[in-house]
């Protein structure tokens, strides 16, 4: 399969990058673009279609029983001849057994978060796996290199999903992970616009990885109704919450303000996780449940005016990096 990116607009991306071009390097793609492995969001029709334009796409392995992650990597496989990965968070179970299937299926990538780097990168390593691990601090960055992973990803506050206890910023986070760590640094949080890419790259970051951009495109399994809620959030209309079980970023619902009716009653982890409940990601998300479920999505989200292709998407991303101008002084 043909990227449909034309020869020169590829070699313009290319010469802009120099030398900040590990990141397709590492993973053998031809843009330093990685779609992350949002749950409910990141099946194979949307992974497949990233790496088809020269990204890289994960499968989200955290919304998935281990018999669907396996059909999900089997139909991707098909799907694209391109490399593509399975992002895994460690804080979900049957992980042994989600590693096992990803040996089987030959995947070549994949992306862990929300744990130790340790638990798996030696094991995949070994099998000839690229590894990456994603962080919210400069400390765990640095615990990575440790760790031995081929690429860390520094994720700001602004993003969706789970998320820092810090509330450290991207462009806050970038420049100090760069000056600790020495492997490939992959930035996100905040990243919708080719030239939010090209600011990422002027603090350090070789790649970026994109989230509610991609949430909100045809291919991405979530329900309608949440991809079009997404193209109507303003400013504002997102929080980090849950910090006394996991950081989540939220939309502002029902539900949001049934957990802030908690905090201001006393902060009760027992009443939360009561409210919390099971299965709320799915029933906002992929069930389209915008008032009673758990809508997870990046402050970026602001940006997103419409629901579009993968391939559009892909093409607005190189176009407005190229036209990304800088102003002298």
């Amino acid at each position: 399969m043909s990227n449909f990116i034309d020869f020169n607009t590829a070699k313009k991306f290319r010469d802009m990058q120099e030398n900040q071009n590990r990141i397709t390097r590492l993973f053998n793609i031809q843009y330093p673009i990685i779609q992350a492995g949002m749950i409910w969001h990141s099946g194979w029709k949307l992974a497949s279609a990233v790496s088809n334009c020269g990204g890289l796409g994960l499968i989200g392995a955290g919304s998935m029983y281990p018999d669907i992650l396996r059909e999900n990597i089997r139909k991707c496989k098909k799907a694209t001849d391109k490399p593509f990965g399975v992002n895994v968070p460690m804080l979900y179970p049957n992980l042994d057994e989600v590693i096992q299937i990803i040996l089987e299926e030959g995947v070549k990538i994949v992306f862990t978060s929300a744990g130790n780097p340790k638990t798996y990168t030696e094991t995949l390593q070994k099998e000839g796996l690229k590894v990456a691990h994603v962080v919210s601090s400069t400390k765990f960055a640095v615990k990575c290199e440790e760790a031995g992973v081929d690429a860390v990803v520094a994720e700001g506050f602004e993003a969706g999903g789970h998320n820092g206890r810090d509330e450290t910023t991207t462009f806050c986070l970038l420049p100090n992970v760069k000056k600790h760590i020495s492997k490939p640094l992959i930035a996100a949080g905040g990243i919708a616009l080719g030239s939010q890419i090209k600011a990422a790259m002027i603090l350090g970051a070789d790649g970026v990885q994109i989230g509610s951009r991609f949430a909100a495109t045809d291919e991405a399994s979530a329900h309608v109704n949440w991809k079009q809620k997404i193209t109507e959030l303003t400013e504002g209309d997102t929080h980090l919450t849950l910090k006394e079980l996991a950081p989540v970023r939220l939309v502002k619902n029902k539900f949001f303000n049934e957990l802030e009716t908690i905090y201001q009653a006393g902060r009760n982890a027992e009443a939360l996780t009561a409210t919390l409940g099971k299965a709320r990601a799915k029933k906002g998300m992929f069930e389209g449940d915008m008032e009673e479920g758990e809508l997870e999505i990046g402050q970026v989200s602001a940006l997103i005016e419409e629901v579009l292709p993968v391939k559009t998407v892909f093409e607005n991303l190189l176009k407005e990096f190229k036209n990304a101008e800088m102003p002298d002084f």
